[in-house]
């Protein structure tokens, strides 16, 4: 991917504006942050909240494969290079799906937190199956002139089957194997 596309990417999405956007509207946004005290802010995650409990994922490719409803995105999971294989982005991602699974939504729970992880990134790959997420599919998006591809991965918030009655219904269109 060109550098200028990062950057336009960046100056986008990734500006101070929209992170005081995100902070301002707790009802679509959830924002978590580690702290290490005299280190600073050490890391954070950003989750996209739905507002309605049938409200699809923004990109149909993401829809297609993310079944449950209502289902909230894992859109950013940043840790300082420094903090990196520390535990902190575990900590950050436990911490997430905790706060996201005592979520609902017109009086239904979040049953799902997806995310997209780029394809060759298989180191948080494996960082995000220990924490419960398995893949659902893909999704291909535009970062200016460059066509990237994720791969999507869900975690299922709801209780297990049999367990208050759940309904076991899918999630997204592929299942782990055991």
């Amino acid at each position: 991917m060109a550098e200028a596309d990062v950057q336009a990417f960046i100056e986008a999405h990734l500006t101070a504006a929209h992170f005081a956007a995100y902070l301002a509207d707790d009802a679509r946004y959830l924002v978590l942050a580690a702290d290490a005290g005299p280190a600073g802010l050490v890391g954070y995650t950003l989750t996209v909240l739905p507002l309605a409990a049938d409200e699809e994922p923004y990109a149909a490719d993401v829809a297609a494969v993310v079944a449950a409803r209502p289902a909230a995105e894992l859109s950013k999971v940043y840790v300082r290079p420094a903090f990196q294989g520390s535990g902190v982005a575990g900590a950050l991602l436990d911490a997430t799906v905790a706060e996201v699974a005592g979520r609902a939504v017109e009086d239904r729970p979040v049953a799902a937190l997806w995310l997209g992880t780029n394809k060759a990134n298989r180191r948080a790959q494996r960082s995000y199956s220990r924490h419960g997420f398995v893949v659902a599919g893909m999704r291909r998006f535009r970062v200016g002139e460059s066509l990237e591809e994720d791969v999507v991965m869900v975690r299922d918030l709801r209780p297990a089957p049999g367990a208050d009655g759940a309904s076991g219904a899918p999630v997204g269109e592929t299942t782990p194997s055991r």
